[in-house]
């Protein structure tokens, strides 16, 4: 009879350490967990295709897309239309959308860094890269999605969609950005 009574005295004791880890995890370090978030959030700008403007906490947000690289808007015609694609999922989406963190909640310049879903449950970044519309970009730690990425890229070179075409893309975002640096 003691036996049992210390092992489940050993099980309560397990049970409240563990359920004491979690608490200080989910709600004491927030840093430490991602998650898709739970509230819809309208977009209200398309800057480019990888960076919109959303109201977030009563306050206009500009979110970078974690995972991606969009062509930029003076990359003729590939700029333009990874802006209209992104703005095309949108739309369809009701201009809303679920806001998903990582590890790194912002970047050099300020903004949300953040996995973006559409209300029905597709991951944005994904569809831009599956579309053929952006590169995959990992920044770590930023790597949920990393090798779900890496594999719709893949997809995309080999079905030669968008920016892998044979009229693609001629020169990466990042290398774009080193020529034309913002003033």
């Amino acid at each position: 009879m003691n036996t049992k009574l210390r092992g489940k005295n050993l099980i309560s004791v397990i049970f409240f350490v563990f359920a004491a880890v979690f608490y200080l995890v989910h709600e004491k370090y927030p840093f430490l967990r991602t998650q898709q978030g739970n509230e819809v959030v309208p977009v209200v700008i398309v800057h480019d295709g990888d960076t919109v403007s959303v109201i977030l906490n009563k306050k206009q947000e500009k979110v970078r897309l974690i995972g991606i690289d969009a062509p930029e808007i003076g990359q003729k015609t590939w700029g333009e239309e990874a802006k209209r694609y992104l703005e095309s999922i949108l739309l369809t989406s009701g201009w809303k959308v679920r806001i998903e963190s990582d590890v790194e909640k912002t970047d050099q310049h300020g903004r949300t860094l953040a996995y973006v879903w559409t209300t029905d449950g597709n991951l944005i970044n994904l569809m831009m890269i599956k579309g053929g519309y952006a590169l995959l970009y990992t920044i770590p730690p930023n790597v949920k999605h990393a090798e779900e990425f890496s594999k719709a890229q893949a997809e995309a070179r080999d079905k030669r969609l968008g920016i892998w075409s044979e009229e693609g893309l001629r020169e990466r975002p990042r290398d774009y950005r080193r020529e034309h640096p913002r003033i």
